[in-house]
């Protein structure tokens, strides 16, 4: 049977390493969610370029495309 972790588990255990561990382990978390926040906007930029190159969105100028993100910023208040 899998045991389960509650956040208050993972925090007495992490509270009770020694300093030393406890800034390694933060260090360990910070790197691991930065790099999952990365793989997060890669496979974004993926989904986005395949989308654009099945015709999922039209080709336009930046100034043209700010226009439109503006035109539905108003619209939505």
């Amino acid at each position: 049977m899998a045991h389960s972790t509650t956040l208050n588990d993972a925090i007495e255990t992490v509270s009770s390493l020694p300093q030393q561990q406890q800034e390694m382990l933060l260090e360990i978390c910070r790197h691991r969610l930065a790099a999952a926040r990365r793989e997060e906007i890669a496979n974004a930029a993926r989904k986005a370029k395949a989308d654009f190159a099945q015709g999922k969105y039209k080709d336009q100028s930046a100034d043209a495309l700010i226009r439109e993100l503006h035109q539905g910023i108003a619209e939505e208040r």
